[in-house]
Formats: structure tokens, sequence, C-alpha cells
């Protein structure tokens, strides 16, 4: 599966507003939501949310990927934000996440939810990738870049 499958332009936000990890989980949700009125934001933010209490999904090199399971949808979305400022999310190697990327899926998916986790964090483990979803200047500049680094993979 690509990402290109479950992702939108639409779900891109080039400079999230958020300075915390609940503001940038709430920000992320919000444009989940938008693209799939479906999901409701409570029931949204509340997983995430859940799923932080776990361990951060903070992993490093200045990514987080919050990510959850939910009931009620049939396929996975995918939202992405960019922080120019950084934001504290308790990542292993104590540095701010600036690149998130928000993963939902449905609640009975462990595999796809698994395959689009690994597949995002592969992305995302590229300096050059990285790299170019720092200075991208738009929208569309980021979502080209992860649909065709997507597609290299």
């Amino acid at each position: 599966m690509l990402l290109s499958d479950v992702f939108k332009e639409v779900n891109v936000v080039p400079d999230l507003s958020a300075k915390d990890k609940n503001g940038l989980i709430e920000e992320l949700a919000e444009v989940v939501v938008r693209s799939e009125p479906s999901i409701k934001m409570q029931s949204l933010v509340q997983v995430l949310l859940e799923r932080e209490k776990l361990g951060s999904t903070g992993i490093g090199d200045g990514v987080a990927i919050p990510h959850g399971k939910l009931a009620g949808i049939d396929k996975p979305v995918v939202a992405f934000g960019r922080s120019k400022k950084g934001i504290n999310f308790e990542a292993m190697d104590d540095q701010p996440a600036d690149l998130f990327f928000l993963l939902v899926a449905p609640e009975n998916t462990s595999g796809m939810h698994l395959q689009l986790l690994a597949k995002i964090a592969r992305l995302l483990g590229s300096s050059s990738v990285r790299k170019k979803l720092r200075e991208g200047k738009t929208r569309w500049d980021l979502f080209k870049t992860i649909t065709d680094s997507d597609q290299e993979l």
C-alpha cells in the first residue's frame, strides 16, 4: 500500500500553530476530521492521547508519528504537519519534533496499521526526505515530496 492511497494534499499543514503535544494532536486531528467527516473529533483525540500514554510517538530526528486505531472507519487516514518552531514531543533523543505524521486506522486492521507506520518511519528515516520536508515552501511541495519519496521506497 502506498501512502498516496490514504493521504490527501488537503491533509498537509505547512505551518502548524500548536505549541505543545496536546495542541499538536488536536490540530492534526482537526485536519483529519475535516477531510473525513465521519470521524468524530473527540473520539480521535482520545485514541491518540491514550496511545501517547503508552509511550511517546516521538521517534527522534525531529520526527513524531502520533497514531491509533479507531472504531467505525473503514480505511486509514493520514495527515502531515510541520512546526517551524518545533514542539517538545518527549522523543527518544530529547529533541523537539518539527515533522509530524498522524495516522488513524480502522480498529480491526493490525497489519495495515503496522505496514503504514513502518512505511512512514522508513520515509522519515531518510535525512534527504526530512531535509526536503523542512525546506518545502507550500502544501503542494510537502505533499509531492511525501508521495514521490513513497514511490521510491
